[in-house]
Formats: C-alpha cells, sequence, structure tokens
C-alpha cells in the first residue's frame, strides 16, 4: 500500500522496547531502528546519544514512526488505530481470525486498560478497544469478509472537547487538500445523543490514495484530546508539497518547530520531504533542522 501520511507515535526513552513489544503482540509485525541520535546534542535531548531517534513498526505494510524521546507527550485515544482481523487474512479461517485478535487483546491489556470490553456490540460481533501499557489505543475487530474489503490497520480520529462536532468540517477540509482523497461510509447522529448533535458524525471513513482513515464525533465528555502524543506525518515529494501542506495546516504560530505544526482542530502533523532520511545523513543537518519551522529543503 501507498501511504502518504504515516502517524507518529512519542514515547519516553522506550521506543526500542515498544518495538519488540508490538512485533511479539500483533500479527504481521516487525520492528526496526530507522535512525539513531547523532554524538553531540542540544541541553534538552542530553542523555540521548547513539540511542534510537527513530524506530519503525511495519503492521502488515502499514508504517507507524516511533519517535524515541522525553516524557513531555504521551499518546491519547483521539486518535487509535483499528486491527481489522478478517479471516481473508488468515486463509479464510474465522477461528484463526479469532484466536490472533485474542491473543494480540491479551498482549495489549497487559499493563493497559480496557476502554470498551471485548465482545458483541451492535455494529461488530467481536470487538474491543484498549489502552496499552504505552498509553497507545487499538481497536480489534473481527470482520465480515463478505463486507467491502478494508486494510488491516486505520488510523481513527476522535472529536471531543474543543473540537466536538467539528468531524464533519475537519475531514473536509483534510480530504480537500490531497488530489487522491475521497469519502466512504459516513453515519449522523439522527438527533442529538449526548455531547453528539443532531447530524453530527456518528461515524465516518475516508481515503488517501489506498490509506484509510475513520472519524467521529463522541457522544459522551473525555478528558483527553488530540495531543503530539500522535502526530500525522505526510511525506512531501519537494519543496511545492511542503509549503501547500504546511501553509493549509498550521494554525497555532507557537507549536511551529522542526517540520511539526498544529491545525485548526487541534491535531498535529508533521510535514516532511519523503527524503527526510537522506537529508538528515548530511553532516550538521541534524542541528540545522532544530532551527527551523517550516523544513526548507535548500537549507540542509
Amino acid at each position: 500500500m501507498t501511504q502518504k501520511i504515516v502517524p507518529n507515535l512519542w514515547f519516553a526513552r522506550n521506543a526500542g522496547e515498544a518495538g519488540e513489544f508490538y512485533s511479539a503482540a500483533l500479527p504481521f509485525t516487525s520492528a526496526r531502528v530507522a535512525m539513531r541520535y547523532p554524538d553531540e546534542l542540544p541541553d534538552f535531548q542530553k542523555g540521548l546519544e547513539g540511542e534510537p531517534v527513530v524506530v519503525d513498526l511495519d503492521v502488515a505494510g502499514f508504517r507507524i514512526t516511533m519517535i524515541n524521546s522525553d516524557d513531555t507527550y504521551r499518546p491519547t485515544p483521539a486518535i487509535s488505530f483499528m486491527l481489522n482481523f478478517d479471516p481473508l487474512l488468515f486463509d479464510g479461517d474465522a477461528e484463526a481470525a479469532r484466536a490472533a485478535l485474542d491473543a494480540s487483546w491479551s498482549a495489549l491489556g497487559d499493563g493497559g486498560e480496557v476502554l470498551m470490553p471485548l465482545g458483541e456490540y451492535p455494529f461488530s460481533p467481536y470487538y474491543g478497544w484498549v489502552q496499552d501499557r504505552y498509553g497507545v489505543s487499538w481497536q480489534l475487530m473481527l470482520t465480515d469478509p463478505a463486507g467491502d474489503p478494508r486494510p488491516f490497520v486505520i488510523t481513527q480520529l476522535l472529536f471531543s472537547g474543543d473540537a466536538q462536532d467539528k468531524a464533519s468540517e475537519a475531514t473536509e477540509f483534510y480530504t480537500s487538500l490531497f488530489d487522491d482523497a475521497a469519502f466512504g461510509t459516513v453515519m449522523r447522529y439522527p438527533e442529538a445523543s449526548g455531547t453528539a448533535a443532531a447530524s453530527s458524525v456518528m461515524f465516518g471513513e475516508f481515503r488517501v490514495g489506498e490509506q484509510w482513515f475513520t472519524f467521529m464525533d463522541s457522544n459522551v465528555t473525555h478528558e483527553f484530546g488530540f495531543t503530539p502524543g500522535v502526530s500525522l506525518e505526510i511525506r512531501c515529494k519537494g519543496q511545492a508539497e511542503v509549503d501547500h501542506f504546511w501553509d493549509a495546516l498550521s494554525a497555532v504560530p507557537e507549536a511551529e518547530q522542526c517540520g511539526w505544526l498544529v491545525d485548526r482542530y487541534g491535531v498535529s502533523w508533521q510535514v516532511v520531504p519523503e527524503n527526510m532520511g537522506e537529508l538528515l545523513a548530511k553532516p550538521g543537518a541534524y542541528q540545522r533542522m532544530l532551527g527551523m519551522k517550516k523544513l526548507v529543503i535548500a537549507d540542509f
């Protein structure tokens, strides 16, 4: 699958450990250290010299980047990952798919917190939502193989708090930025339900190319919201694309740093060149990047 947007997860000096954990907890999954910290670091990163800075997680061909840093941020359930245990992924064996789901549920729940118990729901015969020991949230679902095909991993956006009832507006904005984006199913609340207004989004989905996302407005009050603990990285083909996405998305000037930004809905993004690893391999490039807001390829 071509993946334009790569979710990034923030870890407190334990991304390497987390990579090993997920490789064992999730099927079709492997991890590798993609980049290490240089030997010379600013004071706020002292002690990380030579440690992994980026660990890449491959989950059934879906890439998640794990950032190894300090404890400034933590993921929240505002952005979670839906795992579709489709029997077709297990040679058509529904029992094998369910067994794999149960094994992942047990592993992810060890030291974590159950947000929705594993069981039968109106929208799924077997589903559960869990926040693991690192704060990352996963929704596990046994999928009907007769339904429309979807990838194993789908990123979900939950709009609540300051972003309550803005799921439709936000996703229309996001899809307008990509030439190959389109909506799938969108279901709305027929009447007000808890914190969700009538006609707000009960469940929706959109895609960017082959990559699927789901989104919804919460109908209960949550104490969490979007944070840089989970950011969405857009990989750009050149400076024109960097400028396009940066200029459209950035809405909080004080949050702009090293290619990071926060949009009008509170979602954190990274807008980076697709050859970022190659650029950072140049002498002194890491230090130069720390002085940038929007990344300028020529300045590397």
